[in-house]
């Protein structure tokens, strides 16, 4: 069963992913407040550390001001930078949703400017006109001043004032294991917590101290790191840089053994005198910190890796009922297919580059490599334990099985023989057959919906019910911001529908996410030889699975249930179709996910084959509310001023959320709401409708 709170949201100031992603200058901040070079770093430890407890993923100030991301979001980290630009974009609305949701049960992360911004006060080189900065900060998280700099020499955009610091650890609150005595972390321009110590009956905790003297009073003490009890939640926010750690071409000079990490831009700058020394004396303590980090986000209650390392993508397999059909989807492809220097067939698309690759042509070494060793996926690619990794960037290896099948070899994780196999028994007995019957396999991945929805020029070639699943995800599509983790064990899939335009007046394309939430449903409760009848699964409008808790009461008390999975629907068009990608995903354990995709494409491919025929009539309708969680709920709609009204159904035209008004002690009006999924979402555990913005 999944935990509702997945995803790590490291802020990334006004910067999209490919912003951030392509900006050469590492240094240079946006004018939101962080800085390339610390959201990288950020984004790259906290990887290594928690995947794939966690999706961690770049967000903006205007999706922490308007989206939905509180529900999903295990802590919220804010990197270094510049705080000023953290208050010109959040103070008010964006503040007040990151306090709420720290004191409802959050976390939230600060490292160096996140950490002056979540404190009461900040004192930035007072009395240096040209750096100064003195004013009052919203989030309080830490009762007290962040003063800085706690060591002189602070240059913006440089790394002339860098240091290498000795913190020492206060081991009595931290949990118990292999944390150091003391070690040693990446500072530039960071404050101390001034009288931390005296905030103890406020819940704050202090986890490490400066060791050298510093430059600014700190009152009692000298915190360079502090825990703060917030509500239901916590923060935790330091003055130095724990999370840059280092790997370069010394490492190996050192003889420095593994884990090793690897930062943004910490190599030599024979610019910087004595930076190379800094480098050399981080490196030279790298477990030390990273054992320091493992613990202090234990502390916070996070699922910290045992493994610590980056997932890295897979190679892709492409094979079909009819190994034929392969070549048939390659030539549909030709147009789009180019050559390198050395003569190696390459697709680049909007989104990701594919490297055509036919087994016939593998060398024998080419075979091992694609097998997984010990504590690794099989078919890595990207040299992910030594660099940072940025998979957008990596070329995906596409393996074309034109001739057979993939064995168990290359693909230890999903039997083709038996997928394929059961297949052509559920064709035999349905009157459509093309969902599945083409293939496209990685063992990690980074979306399957991505993969088939973003490279366009790829999708508008694809044959009708062609689809793409993977053991495992690195950053799975959700409504909005979201990300969906898949770990290994759960089922994670996307089929490509080409929806007719002729068939959009009876049969709306929006309706294919409610055939996909009920496939879902009727592949769990049918799973082998009905043994799950009777589970407890519901649908939730417009596009989630949810399940009762085990060992709660099958009441339909809105809090015994939990979501276990999610659909995501993209559509392109042209005259003649709807192109759409269906994304389905289920958070549960599962040893054998051939045998759950064998399960549900069947469900899917029969529901859409009567829908053509059809439309949502009454008996689908009916099918669908068999197992919804809204009939007859009692909700608040954000977007009406705050009316109560009765949920009632949805539209058979184009699938709207039905509520009825309801006045004094709660009778109907007789007046009626419409509402869409793409503009409301629907908070069921608080019965409110919410307006998307």
């Amino acid at each position: 069963m999944s935990t509702k709170r997945m995803n790590i949201l490291v802020y990334s100031g006004a910067l999209t992913y490919e912003q951030w992603r392509r900006n050469e200058n590492l240094m240079i901040a946006s004018g939101n407040g962080s800085t390339v070079e610390s959201v990288r770093h950020c984004l790259y430890t906290l990887r290594r550390l928690v995947s794939p407890n966690y999706a961690v993923i770049p967000v903006t100030g205007d999706m922490i001001i308007k989206e939905p991301w509180t529900a999903s979001c295990a802590a919220l980290v804010f990197p270094g930078g510049a705080d000023q630009g953290y208050c010109r974009t959040l103070n008010g609305t964006g503040n007040r949703r990151i306090r709420q949701y720290v004191e409802n049960g959050g976390l939230y992360i600060g490292f160096c400017a996140g950490g002056y911004y979540g404190s009461s006060r900040c004192e930035f080189e007072v009395g240096n006109k040209p750096l100064e900065v003195i004013g009052d900060r919203e989030l309080r998280f830490f009762p007290g001043t962040a003063r800085g700099c706690a060591f002189p020499g602070f240059v913006y955009h440089s790394e002339t004032g860098a240091r290498s610091v000795l913190l020492k650890t206060d081991k009595s609150v931290l949990p118990a294991g292999s944390v150091p005595n003391v070690f040693k972390s990446y500072y530039n321009g960071g404050g101390v917590f001034v009288d931390a110590a005296k905030y103890k009956d406020q819940g704050v905790e202090v986890l490490a101290s400066y060791t050298d003297p510093l430059s600014v009073d700190a009152g009692e003490g000298s915190a360079a790191i502090v825990y703060c009890k917030v509500g239901k939640g916590a923060a935790l926010l330091t003055g130095p840089h724990p999370e840059f750690v280092y790997l370069g071409k010394a490492a190996d000079d050192w003889q420095l053994t593994k884990p090793r990490f690897a930062p943004a831009n910490m190599e030599e700058k024979p610019s910087v005198p004595g930076f190379s020394d800094v480098i050399k004396d981080l490196a030279a303590d790298e477990k030390q910190r990273i054992d320091f980090l493992k613990a202090v986000l234990t502390k916070l209650g996070l699922n910290v890796s045992e493994e610590q390392n980056v997932p890295s993508l897979s190679r892709l397999h492409l094979s079909s009922t009819q190994p034929s059909n392969i070549s048939r989807v390659l030539e549909s492809l030709a147009e789009h297919i180019t050559r390198d220097v050395n003569g190696e067939e390459l697709i680049k698309d909007e989104n990701d580059t594919f490297h055509i690759v036919k087994p016939s042509v593998w060398k024998m070494a080419d075979l091992a490599q694609a097998l997984p060793t010990e504590g690794e996926p099989a078919d890595q690619l990207d040299g992910s334990n030594e660099t940072i990794v940025d998979y957008n960037l990596i070329i995906k290896q596409l393996l074309l099985h034109e001739d057979d099948i993939p064995d168990a070899k290359s693909t230890p994780y999903f039997n083709h023989h038996a997928f394929f196999a059961n297949l052509k028994q559920y064709q035999s007995q349905t009157r459509t057959s093309e969902f599945g019957t083409r293939l496209l396999y990685g063992e990690v991945v980074t979306s399957t919906n991505t993969m088939l929805e973003k490279n366009t020029r790829i999708l508008r070639n694809l044959p009708h019910g062609f689809t793409a699943t993977a053991t495992s995800q690195v950053a799975g599509r959700g409504r909005g911001s979201n990300v969906w983790v898949s770990p290994a064990g759960q089922l994670m899939f996307s089929t490509v529908i080409r929806h007719p335009m002729a068939r959009m007046q009876a049969a709306p394309v929006v309706f294919v996410q409610y055939l996909a939430a009920m496939a879902i449903v009727q592949g769990i409760k049918s799973y082998e030889g009905n043994q799950y009848r009777d589970m407890p699964v519901k649908l939730k409008w417009p596009n989630d699975i949810y399940a009762l808790e085990p060992g709660k009461s099958d009441t339909l008390a809105k809090e015994n249930y939990v979501k276990i999975g999610g659909i995501l629907v993209n559509s392109h068009y042209n005259t003649k179709e709807y192109i759409a990608v269906c994304g389905c995903g289920i958070n549960t354990a599962n040893a054998a996910p051939t045998t759950s995709l064998n399960q549900l494409i069947p469900h899917l491919r029969e529901l859409y084959a009567t829908f053509l025929i059809t439309g949502f009539d009454e008996d689908m309708e009916q099918l669908y509310y068999r197992d919804w969680l809204h009939m007859d709920q009692i909700v608040t709609l954000e977007a009406e001023s705050g009316q109560r009204a009765q949920i009632r159904g949805v539209t058979r035209d184009y699938g709207l959320l039905i509520a009825e008004e309801l006045g004094w002690q709660d009778r109907p009006t007789g007046k009626r709401f419409e509402l869409q999924s793409d503009s409301n979402s629907f908070d069921f555990f608080k019965g409110l409708v919410k307006r998307k913005t």
